[in-house]
């Protein structure tokens, strides 16, 4: 066997051992906004050397649960370090519909306590030797795809932020004025919790600020699309659609791929 072939080989031989070896790792992390205790969970592919773009993940509002805790691994899965942020404190987690809504309507009345306990969140994550602080992108679900617009109309530097099937109206329509990132909105045509008066306020709000936001609307679907715990009866207005959670997921990718290669 020559030396060019033996070379060849043994490239080869360390390409698939270091895919082997590869693994998405995850951990619980805790850290604090004023006295309240949170913890969070983060992804990251370990075979990924030096530091890479980050993408922050707010839950639904059933709080940091498995659903979204898969989000962040794929998000680990594509070369990201994701963390999934803890809105509600270190073991608060709602046990049906009606504590879930009760928790989310605190920060939902309180917009300025909602942005900082997700900053809180968002000044841990840049000090994470693996990520690059100035590439960081925010995504979020129902409630936090709401957390994730509210983070970016008040100033917060992140490359871009998207939201699935969130709330998009606001108290504080001024402050789009601040938005620093580009904006992707992934909304269910048939969505009854997000009404049209509140879509189209929204593009106003997104233009007269000037914002380089894009939306996405998927026919057929309605709330929660992209959560299989949701069920398939989009007649209760909350259900899984494969399709627009495939179509939304790759929106989303596509997106970063725009502003992390910039």
């Amino acid at each position: 066997m020559n030396k060019h072939v033996l070379l060849m080989v043994s490239l080869i031989v360390l390409f698939f051992s270091v895919s082997a070896n590869a693994k998405v790792v995850t951990q619980t992390v805790e850290y604090k906004h004023g006295e309240v205790a949170l913890e969070g969970y983060m992804a990251y592919d370990d075979a990924v050397k030096g530091n890479r773009p980050g993408v922050i993940v707010v839950h639904e509002w059933w709080g940091l649960n498995s659903y979204i805790k898969r989000r962040a691994e794929q998000l680990a899965g594509l070369g990201y370090v994701a963390f999934a942020i803890d809105m509600y404190g270190k073991g608060v987690r709602p046990k049906d519909a009606k504590e879930a809504g009760a928790l989310a309507n605190i920060y939902m009345s309180d917009r300025k306590l909602m942005r900082g306990r997700a900053e809180a969140a968002l000044d841990l994550f840049r000090k994470n030797p693996r990520v690059d602080e100035k590439l960081i992108a925010a995504i979020g679900y129902c409630f936090g795809g709401t957390v994730v617009l509210e983070m970016a109309r008040g100033g917060v530097d992140l490359a871009g932020v998207v939201s699935f099937h969130g709330v998009l109206d606001t108290p504080n329509v001024a402050d789009a004025k601040n938005i620093k990132g580009k904006i992707l909105t992934l909304h269910g045509a048939d969505d009854p919790f997000v009404t049209r008066e509140q879509v189209t306020a929204f593009w106003d709000e997104m233009r007269k600020a000037g914002v380089d936001w894009q939306m996405v609307i998927y026919g057929g679907a309605v709330h929660s699309f992209t959560n299989p715990d949701s069920g398939n009866d989009p007649s209760k207005g909350v259900a899984y659609n494969e399709k627009a959670d495939t179509r939304s997921w790759s929106a989303m990718s596509a997106l970063f791929e725009e502003i992390f290669e910039e």
